[in-house]
């Protein structure tokens, strides 16, 4: 049953860096974003992966049926948000992030595919900005955003406290990493991915630790959800495969995931895996990722499902 309360206004954002969570995972706390260019990667990686989030949105609308309010929490440039307004035709959706800009880019989306009159949007650090929805959600989805959260038990329960009683939190966290490149590529030594995953690794476990009010938690999911009062009621893995030889937009996306490895991991990897990472940047490069045949994406989202009890 569709709510006939209005959105609530624009909240203005809070100071600092918002950490766009983008699967590159830009955690840059602080200094100077672009946001255009930010936008621009996160948008075509979120349409890149676009199939394994309709199968995700499909298995959530066997549990919520006619949702009211959808509330995306850390929604970005809206990709996922208009998804769920075109998937749930009755619901209002609402489009939550700490970044002004990502957000105009959100509405401007939803104007073009048709779905403004039901969408809005909400600036505002998470969990607290949620407090200005109008009304509880049926649906509240947080896709690689909780993660940029320094308590999350403690956002979970915040999250959990804005859902109508029967409402769904569905939170996307772990999978597996991307796989872009054979293990052995012609070039360099073979394993480059692996040494990355580790590199990330690393670097995201310190992201975590610098995070205000940081809290560390076993990711044990399903725990979290039923510490938060909710009761858990499934999990699933969601796969994007697109083998070889790849469409133009995935062979972007990889090019674009391999600068931002050799830019953000410069300091964890040795000379030859830099060397081997210039090489596959360099369009001139028969073996680059511009042309190289065997570039394909694979990857699996996973998603973890609770209700709020009634």
């Amino acid at each position: 049953m569709a709510h006939d309360r209005q959105f609530p206004h624009d909240q203005q954002a809070h100071q600092g860096d918002p950490t766009p969570h983008a699967h590159a995972h830009r955690h840059d706390h602080g200094g100077t974003v672009d946001w255009a260019t930010v936008a621009e990667l996160l948008e075509a990686e979120a349409e890149l992966f676009g199939p394994a989030y309709a199968r995700a949105l499909a298995w959530l609308g066997k549990e919520v049926t006619e949702p009211g309010l959808i509330v995306d929490a850390g929604s970005g440039p809206g990709v996922i948000a208009c998804l769920m307004a075109e998937t749930f035709p009755g619901a209002r959706v609402v489009a939550a992030d700490a970044s002004v800009p990502l957000l105009e880019r959100a509405r401007a989306r939803a104007a073009r595919l048709g779905v403004a009159d039901r969408f809005g949007t909400l600036a505002g650090e998470l969990p607290g900005s949620l407090a200005e929805l109008d009304y509880p959600a049926d649906l509240l989805w947080a896709s690689r955003s909780l993660h940029h959260l320094g308590d999350q038990k403690g956002a979970l329960t915040a999250f959990a406290a804005r859902l109508a009683p029967g409402g769904t939190l569905a939170v996307l966290e772990g999978g597996l990493p991307v796989r872009w490149l054979p293990r052995d590529i012609g070039f360099g030594r073979p394993g480059l991915q692996a040494r990355i995953d580790v590199a990330q690794e690393d670097r995201f476990a310190r992201m975590r630790a610098e995070l205000p009010g940081a809290v560390a938690e076993t990711e044990d999911w399903p725990a979290l959800l039923a510490g938060a009062g909710l009761k858990h009621t499934g999990t699933r893995s969601f796969l994007l495969d697109v083998p070889a030889p790849v469409p133009d937009r995935a062979r972007a996306f990889v090019v674009s995931a391999l600068a931002r490895a050799r830019e953000v991991h410069a300091d964890a990897l040795d000379a030859e895996d830099l060397a081997t990472l210039d090489r596959l940047l360099d369009p001139a490069d028969p073996g680059s990722a511009h042309r190289r045949p065997d570039v394909f994406v694979l990857a699996a989202h996973t998603v973890h499902r609770a209700v709020r009890p009634v």
